[in-house]
């Protein structure tokens, strides 16, 4: 299990993120809202604006400060340093 920092302090596990995806259509707000009505909404963004959303594989929503992009380059570069830990590429 591999932990990804979403900003502030806050960690997700990468093997339970579905996708990541920005905050501003109009769908996505409707699934944060329906998230918060339902109680499956995690606010992770620490009071700050939400720049990401991270959709989990048990439902939950969580929400970041951090972009889907930044967000990304850290699964990318936490894969890269357990291939390099492990010797292979």
């Amino acid at each position: 299990m591999q932990l990804i920092n979403i900003g502030y302090g806050n960690l997700v596990s990468s093997d339970r993120i579905l996708c990541i995806v920005s905050p501003k259509s109009a769908p996505i707000s409707r699934l944060v809202k329906k998230a918060k009505e339902d109680g499956s909404l995690v606010d992770a963004s620490e009071g700050r604006k939400t720049k990401g959303v991270i959709i989990a594989d048990n439902g939950s929503v969580i929400l970041s400060a951090l972009t889907p992009v930044t967000i990304e380059g850290r699964m990318h570069n936490e894969k890269t340093d357990e291939e390099t830990e492990n010797g292979s590429k």
